[in-house]
């Protein structure tokens, strides 16, 4: 019976270190499948999405201005009165944060994707081009930030929104993102805040 009991143990702890080793893969948001040689994260509480409403808010930037802080993973359009929206966002992962001012060139309905050089070189593995709809990472709506590679972007996977697992665009709900764009203009400013 002890022979058992320890050879039962034994089988357990090498199980555990089985389902610890899965966990220890970084998984491609896109994909869903592991990322080679991507960093292992350390595990902390994400925040998470949260629904759109309207919040006090004491900043000191113009009404109509964006501004996301990225620690909070919450996007603010300034409303004035001391209000704003704020909208659960999800940002870049280690690695690909930034910040600063950027301005919005170009609003997209339904965009098409075509990953850049950059995400290719790493992730070979992705289409060249994928037209607009529902499967598209872009998801409904984009909205371009200046002459860089980062958008405000829709999402086909609601469940990365409050997480940092981007290449560095900025990820929203897709009604949210309908939703702010039916708010913006070309030449709006975005304020990132790490």
């Amino acid at each position: 019976m002890r022979r058992m009991a320890i050879a039962f143990a034994s089988a357990a702890a090498g199980l555990m270190s089985l389902v610890g080793a899965a966990h220890a893969y970084q998984i491609d948001p896109l994909t869903r499948q592991p990322i080679a040689n991507a960093p292992v994260m350390e595990s902390r509480p994400a925040a998470t999405a949260v629904p759109r409403s309207t919040v006090s808010y004491n900043g000191s930037f113009a009404p109509g201005t964006i501004v996301v802080s990225t620690q909070e993973r919450r996007m603010y359009y300034v409303l004035g009165n001391g209000q704003a929206i704020q909208y659960g966002v999800g940002v870049g992962r280690p690695g690909f944060e930034w910040g600063g001012t950027k301005t919005i060139t170009a609003k997209r309905e339904w965009p098409d994707w075509r990953p850049p050089a950059q995400m290719l070189k790493r992730r070979p593995d992705l289409p060249r081009y994928m037209p607009g709809g529902p499967d598209n990472p872009l998801g409904a709506r984009a909205l371009y930030l200046g002459s860089s590679l980062y958008r405000i972007h829709g999402s086909n996977e609601p469940e990365t929104i409050g997480q940092a697992v981007s290449s560095g665009c900025i990820r929203m709900l897709n009604e949210d993102v309908e939703d702010l764009y039916s708010r913006v203009r070309v030449g709006t400013r975005v304020v990132v805040l790490r």
